[in-house]
């Protein structure tokens, strides 16, 4: 079996394999092709994965022959030969079309974005992996783009307070954000809809605002659910009185599928001190706040508001490494003694990544939304 890895399209800079887990392929029999300069942007020369076990090979041939391609995005893969497996992050509940497209055109598609979150796929869950490089570098930033102190400074020329820092979510890129922005020295509040969070929350040294009345997130298999209009209701009025006193503010909430949930609104900006900011990684799905932009940064009634969805991207070597060995733990699932391509319909991991099979789209809910965008 080949698989064959892409280079990716700017402003993407990860890799979806780095050497040594190619070396890990070739010792399981798997054949690996690498696009010449696939892992340049991450700082992986062509000679790093000759030396793995790799061929480097031109696009066209990786499209033609690879049974397996790899593209971390969905623009580079759809010249694949017929029957091809192609795996990647690609946002089927927001991708569809695309979705029916590929299923016309013959492949089995796995999207990671999709993989049962259970205690066994942990290691294969690339929303995690990314998220936390995700969480770390959106507190850098915000250290970066504000105009003061992170920490409390006593000095002789007078005392500087410590940022006021409000995270919006409190999953792993939250739970990753508190431990950074506590590391710098702020003062953070953490808010979420689950209370099961709260206790990792205090145990970083972040205080937990609390809404009573939230939907049971559950049975949602680790991702978020929407609320009531009375429960969002209440929780704007609580962020809004936490916002106007925050420095920071940085928001992470995302529901698959769905628009991202508005969290932050004009008012609660304009209420905010001049020279706060806020980090929106929830970006591309619109965004946390009325006024994000993603892959833009805004400034409104002083407050800047940074819509970034790719941070991950912004630390290549280790995202890469990370995401690679994702797809490493995955494709041992589906991949036989012999090196050979073996699809597994009966473990719940695989039917649960599996987005297209046999020219149909094999996910309820992405063919629900690609029958509507048809």
């Amino acid at each position: 079996m080949i698989v064959g890895v892409l280079k990716e399209q700017a402003p993407e800079t990860r890799v979806s394999l780095v050497p040594e887990v190619v070396a890990a392929l070739t010792k399981m029999n798997v054949t690996v092709w690498v696009e010449s300069g696939a892992g340049e942007q991450a700082f992986f020369a062509d000679d790093l994965y000759t030396g793995a076990g790799a061929v480097i090979k031109p696009a066209a041939d990786i499209h033609a022959q690879a049974d397996v391609v790899l593209a971390i995005q969905p623009g580079i893969t759809g010249t694949a030969k017929k029957g091809a497996v192609l795996m990647g992050v690609y946002q089927p509940l927001f991708n569809g079309g695309l979705m029916a497209k590929w299923a016309n055109e013959g492949y089995t598609v796995f999207s990671l974005d999709t993989i049962p979150r259970t205690t066994r796929a942990q290691a294969m869950d690339v929303l995690s992996s990314q998220a936390n490089i995700a969480g770390y570098k959106a507190v850098l930033l915000a250290a970066f783009s504000y105009s003061r102190y992170f920490p409390m400074f006593m000095t002789a020329a007078g005392s500087i307070p410590p940022a006021k820092v409000l995270i919006l979510g409190a999953g792993v890129a939250g739970l990753q954000a508190i431990a950074t922005a506590r590391r710098l020295g702020a003062v953070v509040e953490v808010f979420d809809t689950r209370p099961a969070v709260k206790e990792e929350v205090m145990s970083l040294g972040a205080k937990f605002v609390e809404v009573e009345g939230a939907a049971d997130a559950s049975k949602a298999g680790g991702y978020a659910v929407e609320q009531s209009e009375d429960f969002q209701r209440r929780q704007r009025e609580k962020i809004h009185e936490h916002a106007r006193k925050s420095d920071i503010i940085i928001t992470t909430a995302q529901i698959p599928g769905r628009k991202a949930p508005i969290l932050i609104t004009r008012a609660m900006i304009e209420d905010m001190r001049a020279g706060s900011v806020i980090i929106d990684i929830a970006s591309v799905t619109g965004g946390n706040t009325d006024l994000t932009k993603d892959a833009q940064t805004i400034m409104h009634n002083g407050v800047t508001i940074i819509g970034n969805s790719a941070l991950a991207a912004t630390t290549p070597s280790d995202a890469s490494k990370l995401y690679a060995k994702n797809v490493l733990n995955f494709a041992k699932l589906i991949i036989d003694k012999d090196g050979g391509l073996n699809l597994n319909w009966e473990d719940d991991l695989v039917k649960g990544t599996a987005i297209v099979h046999n020219g149909t789209i094999v996910n309820e809910r992405v063919a629900a939304v690609a029958g509507a965008t048809a």
